[in-house]
Parts: C-alpha cells; sequence; structure tokens
C-alpha cells in the first residue's frame, strides 16, 4: 500500500478515536497525514470512499490476525482457543471492528453500505478493492471458519472430516462473537471452547 495511502488510513483512525466520523473533517485528515487534501481526495475520491477503506482495513486486519492465531500452537483445540480469543478481544477493543463482526453500527462510526460501489478510482488498486463488497457479520463467521478447517485439515483427510470439523470449527467462531457482547466468566474463552468441544471429534 503507498505510504501516503497508509499515512491517511493511520490518520483516519486515529481521528475517529477522537471525535464521532460526522466531525472527522477531510481537511484535517490530509493534515494530520502531512500531504494535500487534494492528495487525500485523489487516493479515496470521497470522505465515503475513505470510510470504505479504512473499514477495509480494520477487516483485513481482523482476519490477518486470525490467521496468526490458527497457526500459533500445534493442537487443534488449542489453535481454536487461540482464534476464539483473538476475535472477541480483538472485537472488543476496536470499535469498528466490533461494529464489522456485530452488525450494531453506532452514530460515532461510518457506516458505509456493505454491497459493492461503483469504483471511484481507475488507478488505484487499494481503492477498487475497498468500492468492492464490505464482509457482512456472517462473511466474517464463514471466513474465519473457513480458514480454520483448512488450517486443521490434514494432507489426506476424508471429506467427512472436513464436514465434520467445519461444525466444530463455526461453533467456536459463533462463540467467540457472542462474547463480544457477553464477555466470558470464570475459565474465560478457553473454558466455553473446551466445554462447547467437549463431544466434538476433534
Amino acid at each position: 500500500m503507498p505510504p501516503a495511502r497508509e499515512s491517511l488510513l493511520d490518520a483516519a483512525r486515529t481521528a475517529l478515536a477522537r471525535l464521532p466520523w460526522s466531525a472527522v473533517r477531510m481537511v484535517d485528515v490530509a493534515a494530520a497525514a502531512g500531504v494535500s487534501r487534494q492528495t487525500l481526495y485523489n487516493e479515496f475520491g470521497s470522505k465515503d470512499g475513505l470510510a470504505r477503506a479504512l473499514v477495509r482495513r480494520e477487516a483485513d486486519g481482523y482476519l490477518a490476525g486470525v490467521e496468526r492465531a490458527l497457526a500459533a500452537h500445534t493442537e487443534a483445540r488449542d489453535r481454536l482457543t487461540a482464534t476464539a480469543e483473538w476475535m472477541a478481544s480483538a472485537a472488543r477493543d476496536n470499535a469498528l471492528v466490533r461494529a464489522m463482526v456485530t452488525g450494531c453500527w453506532s452514530e460515532r462510526l461510518p457506516a458505509p453500505a456493505l454491497s459493492g460501489v461503483p469504483s471511484s478510482s481507475a488507478v488505484v488498486p487499494a481503492q477498487r478493492r475497498a468500492d468492492g463488497p464490505l464482509p457482512s457479520p456472517g462473511d466474517f463467521v464463514r471466513i474465519a471458519r473457513d480458514r480454520a478447517v483448512v488450517a486443521l485439515t490434514g494432507p489426506g483427510a476424508a471429506p467427512g472430516d472436513a464436514a465434520g470439523l467445519a461444525v466444530s470449527c463455526e461453533l467456536v467462531v459463533r462463540l467467540a462473537v457472542s462474547c463480544v457482547a457477553a464477555p466470558p466468566g470464570e475459565g474465560g474463552m478457553a473454558a466455553l471452547v473446551r466445554d462447547a468441544l467437549q463431544h466434538q471429534r476433534i
């Protein structure tokens, strides 16, 4: 991603931590990033384009965290526990991610349409990607589940094994999302995942 674009997204994220999105001004974002307002408009086309790119970057970062959590351990249950812990804590700590995975957007946040929009840029590939459809809460569940299945399915696994594993992975992912709204009590996420998987073949 070009340095100016990344700096602009960082500046927008910082501004959003202090102000509701409606009060974030493009001129202030450009100044904070150390670029001209014209550069900002060249990169994103509009404030909505900036919002879509910011949401897309946060979504990508969240899913990259899922990948890291899945790779952090060797045992399947430990991998799923780490993934659930990451999903819940990252969503609790980041208002944009929390809105994306729960579908509950507050008036403080940008709320770009999830459907794709006509591309505002013919020359910036990253913006064309942001102009495409944004993930819905159901998309996050599906993507995280599918990545978990791929990470946990060993070579030569039978199709039936993958189908059963997909059920277990979706159960854990949905459990993690529910813990964004209602954090786990004693024993934390590890106890919830252990209890959820006790009758699963994993």
